[in-house]
């Protein structure tokens, strides 16, 4: 990429400092970003801390009325940050930053995992460790002060969630067995055991996470729980808010919810295709999977197996795009596959910071006593999160210092955009011919079907819709849904558990994947009729790097941009 460097605008300078202001209100994103300076503390998740976030966005959008765009880059982040900070005060307004708490994606999890992108080089590194570890008990006890105001506002949690996150704040608080005793007994700074007064700060810091999840399990298990909703579904009108926030675009639900019925039925006549060419007509889909995995010979076994055949399959997929398919930056042709410090059986991708010091990476949370995995089912999942899905988009993004603010670049994220993307590269690399095998084309469907299943599940479940005759006929429910996600996912029972609670712990964000591609395939299509109409062919390569170059915006932002 040569193209000439953009002259900063004082919309970009506004959205720079609005950055900074979150990094020093959130240090779990300053961390995730690589702003330095913030990595020894930790957020305040009380109703006050909440409310601070609040104000400085409602602070950012006074400023941006007094701010002439200067540019069509400058139109988009107006755009963009009026959608993301509008519904995030919507979000505040409704009470749902208080009541945040489910198995995957609240400060339960986070508080945790911020430790697994810190630096631990040095010393210095490790003592900023120690002190973010002591500064935990605090913001947990902030966290816990929201969960009872939420409450007391009448903003009831699932007792489904409450548990989970009774069982996830028990297993960090255990002392032998918790993440935190594993995380400073591997201190080696410099490559040394830790001088005797960091080891003491290490130990104090672990013992004082632990004491607080522990404390954190106890409050959700008296005071919480008791007070917890029995009932799953969320309701229209909250639904619909959140399929806002993780779309960055209105649709119709329950337009939506037929689609997503016909889409999975379409996938599984495609899927069917595959099982005859596999083994012949008549072989079943579940048949042929199993005869695949039977076979072995697209089978790894072990940790590190999976690791470097993540690395390789990476690696030769960013050889192959580079330059032909996609512009591919220098720093973000290094992608970094690690298996994850957790076991919950998630894939993840977490970006590089702003200087590429700290590069993106793929992370597998291998379950316990799983020791076996099936390349033909997750060939895919490399290119979902890695070349070109979440790495490029993400890792192209963050490079394009030239073009975007740091806003737009490193802290605006669209579920619906992204993950949106990543379903879209996957069909993607199909079209290209990176799945040729059929074995590798199957797994790649099964995903999709997975994810056409849970539009229908979600927005059934949490809108009170009955189901087809075919699933049962009757309102969706927890009980039905986990039939019917079991029929439609070809994965182990307890990774498909925590993917249930998942989904009614999270509305609206599973969804986001295949609405997102479907939006992001509308987009694209709709740039392929105006080119015809042109009398031209639409250059995916161009269409693609002017698309990427856009950023994590919200889909609806995103279409006009592309316009």
């Amino acid at each position: 990429m040569t193209d000439a460097a953009r002259t900063p605008t004082p919309t970009d300078a506004a959205a720079d400092a609005y950055v900074q202001r979150v990094a020093a209100l959130d240090p779990l994103v300053a961390t995730e970003l690589g702003i330095p300076g913030h990595e020894d503390k930790m957020p305040d998740l009380s109703p006050t801390g909440m409310a601070a976030r609040a104000r400085a966005a409602r602070e950012m959008l006074s400023q941006l009325d007094g701010l002439e765009p200067v540019d069509d880059v400058d139109r988009v982040t107006h755009a963009a940050m009026r959608e993301r900070l509008g519904v995030e005060l919507e979000l505040h307004k409704a009470g749902e930053d208080l009541r945040s708490l489910n198995n995957i994606a609240s400060p339960v999890q986070a508080l945790r995992d911020t430790f697994d992108l810190m630096a631990t080089e040095t010393a210095q590194d490790w003592a900023a460790v120690a002190k973010r570890l002591k500064a935990l008990p605090k913001s947990l006890g902030g966290y816990a002060e929201s969960l009872r105001a939420a409450a007391d506002a009448g903003n009831l949690v699932a007792i489904r969630q409450v548990e989970a996150g009774i069982k996830q704040a028990e297993e960090l608080a255990d002392p032998d067995h918790s993440f935190f005793s594993a995380l400073v007994a591997g201190a080696r700074p410099d490559g040394e055991e830790p001088d005797p007064s960091l080891r003491r700060d290490l130990d104090k810091g672990a013992a004082a996470a632990q004491q607080a999840y522990g404390g954190l399990a106890q409050m959700l298990r008296t005071v919480l729980a008791p007070r917890a909703t029995t009932e799953d579904a969320v309701g229209r009108e909250r639904y619909g808010l959140w399929s806002r926030y993780f779309l960055g675009a209105e649709v119709d639900l329950d337009e939506t919810y037929e689609w997503g019925l016909a889409e999975l039925e379409r996938i599984v006549a495609e899927q069917q295709e595959v099982a005859d060419a596999l083994y012949g007509p008549g072989t079943g889909i579940t048949e042929a999977m199993a005869r695949l995995d039977a076979e072995g010979t697209r089978t790894l076994h072990g940790t590190e197996a999976l690791r470097e055949w993540m690395q390789s399959t990476s690696d030769a997929a960013v050889a192959a795009l580079a330059g032909t398919q996609f512009d591919i930056p220098e720093p973000v042709r290094r992608l970094e596959c690690r298996i994850a410090p957790t076991q919950t059986g998630g894939i993840y991708y977490t970006g590089p910071s702003a200087d590429f010091s700290r590069p993106g990476r793929m992370w597998w949370s291998v379950p316990p006593g799983v020791t076996e995995f099936s390349t033909w089912r997750e060939k895919t999942t490399v290119y979902h999160e890695g070349v070109p899905g979440h790495h490029l988009q993400i890792g192209q993004t963050a490079y394009r210092s030239d073009l975007l603010n740091t806003w737009r670049r490193m802290a605006c994220w669209v579920s619906g955009h992204g993950e949106g993307w990543a379903l879209y590269a996957e069909r993607l690399m199909a079209d290209l011919g990176f799945l040729e095998d059929p074995a590798d084309r199957l797994g790649m469907l099964d995903g999709q079907r997975l994810r056409a299943a849970r539009v229908v599940l979600d927005i059934g479940v949490h809108l009170g819709k009955q189901a087809p005759v075919r699933w049962g006929g009757q309102r969706w429910n927890a009980a039905t849904a986990w039939e019917f996600l079991r029929a439609n996912a070809n994965m182990d029972e307890a990774f498909l558990a925590f993917e249930l609670e998942r989904y009614l712990g999270w509305p609206g964000q599973a969804p986001s994947y295949k609405v997102g591609q479907r939006l992001w395939e509308e987009i694209r299509d709709e740039a392929r009729s105006a080119a015809t109409a042109r009398g031209e062919e639409l250059p995916l390569k161009a269409f693609h790097r002017r698309a990427l170059d856009v950023g994590s915006v919200g889909l609806d932002v995103l279409r006009q941009a592309l316009r």
